[in-house]
């Protein structure tokens, strides 16, 4: 059968007519989903940015709140520090009282007359007694003939004078004491003793009048050593005297009457306690006890003990 030349015309028009729609159709569908793509993208981004913004703006209150925070923990810090430093400078101010209030009580608790300057300077009267006299133990004492009363010294000295004692021994020293307290009335007599042997001269230039001596303190010995007796003649010559010299201010001893004093004839015999510093201070300054202003040795009497 003869096909008509206008039906396959149509035909082929027909099917151009389907692949042109088909492909209009996809073509929309592309600019379609591109269009929504587009538009979730940009909500998308929309989206991130707003969220990105307000942490952006958080981010930023964070800082400013840690910022505040930090500067209000610097504050915080330093007034620590200040109330710190405060508390510590109140704490020296009651240290300070409290070793001030110390010595006050520890001064007020010392003798003021034990360091005063009493050969022909001070006087004591005649009811001034040491405070707390104890007996020297008798291995001590040189033994004399006639044993009165046994020698006698200050409490807070004994200690002192006790070691001293021991460690010259130890040394090969023998020393002993002759003489220590003697009250006003036992210098008075001997002092009348020596005036009727010597005549008032010569006992002026070695002995105190009463009032004036150092024994009546409490504070102060005369040593003797092995075969010199109680006439003290050549007690300068001996080992003992010459470990004294050495080593007494160690014991807080100084030597009263050196040689050249102004005051008596050279006594190596007599020492007297005024404290381990100030007996240390005269040892190594070379100087003497009465070559000092009153006001100097008043310093140490807070460490007379």
């Amino acid at each position: 059968m003869e096909t008509k030349p206008h039906s396959f015309g149509t035909k082929y028009i027909l099917a151009l007519g389907a692949i042109f729609l088909a492909m209009f159709g996809l073509i929309a569908y592309l600019i379609y989903s591109y269009y929504i793509l587009t538009r979730e993208l940009v909500q998308t981004h929309n989206e991130f940015a707003s969220t990105t913004s307000i942490y952006v703006g958080k981010l930023k209150s964070l800082q400013i709140e840690l910022a505040n925070k930090n500067r209000e923990n610097t504050d915080l810090n330093s007034n620590l520090e200040a109330e710190r430093t405060r508390n510590d400078n109140f704490e020296n101010q009651i240290g300070t009282i409290t070793s001030k209030v110390g010595v006050l009580d520890k001064l007020s608790k010392t003798d003021p007359q034990l360091l005063q300057k009493y050969s022909k300077v001070y006087f004591l009267n005649e009811h001034y007694v040491p405070a707390n006299l104890i007996e020297i133990d008798p291995r001590f004492v040189y033994p004399k003939e006639s044993k009165d009363k046994p020698e006698q010294i200050l409490a807070n000295v004994w200690p002192h004078l006790e070691d001293l004692l021991v460690e010259t021994s130890t040394a090969g020293n023998n020393l002993q004491i002759i003489s220590a307290y003697r009250s006003y009335g036992e210098q008075s007599s001997l002092k009348s003793g020596y005036k009727f042997t010597y005549g008032a001269g010569t006992a002026n230039q070695f002995s105190a009048d009463q009032g004036y001596s150092e024994h009546q303190l409490g504070t102060t010995v005369d040593f003797t050593a092995e075969k010199i007796g109680d006439t003290f003649r050549g007690f300068e010559k001996t080992k003992a005297y010459d470990w004294l010299i050495n080593n007494a201010h160690r014991f807080g001893f100084t030597l009263s009457y050196p040689e050249s004093n102004s005051y008596y004839v050279f006594e190596p015999w007599h020492w007297r306690y005024v404290g381990v510093t100030l007996a240390t201070k005269i040892n190594q300054e070379n100087i003497h006890f009465y070559d000092l202003d009153q006001r100097v040795i008043n310093q140490y009497l807070i460490n007379l003990f």
